[in-house]
């Protein structure tokens, strides 16, 4: 069987939150994307760009752990790297504006 091949960020959404069902994952990458966050914060105000790479490495090594070790599937980074980005992002904020939620399939919980 062929894995779906997304051409478009309106039909990989969806799939990016199928990728992303357990909550436990939902929080890792939550947690990750806060401290990539701070580390940018770091970067700019101590002018020391190591804090953009602790902010890279860190932020993946939040999501390995959920796709890895709780959701046991492959990062879709690995196929998709910039539409897993604008989805990360998009689903963060959302988080954070109340329009997402860290129950299944992006739903508010």
């Amino acid at each position: 069987m062929t894995e779906k091949q997304y051409k478009t960020f309106k039909e990989f959404y969806p799939h990016y939150l199928d990728e992303h069902r357990k909550r436990g994952t939902r929080v890792s990458h939550f947690i990750g994307t806060t401290l990539f966050f701070v580390f940018i914060i770091l970067a700019i105000v101590q002018l020391q760009p190591y804090f953009l790479l602790a902010g890279i490495v860190t932020a993946y090594f939040f999501a390995w752990i959920g796709h890895f070790f709780i959701e046991k599937n492959k990062p879709a980074t690995f196929q998709y790297p910039w539409m897993s980005l604008k989805s990360d992002f998009k689903w963060y904020f959302g988080v954070l504006f109340g329009k997402e939620g860290f129950g299944n399939r992006g739903k508010k919980n």
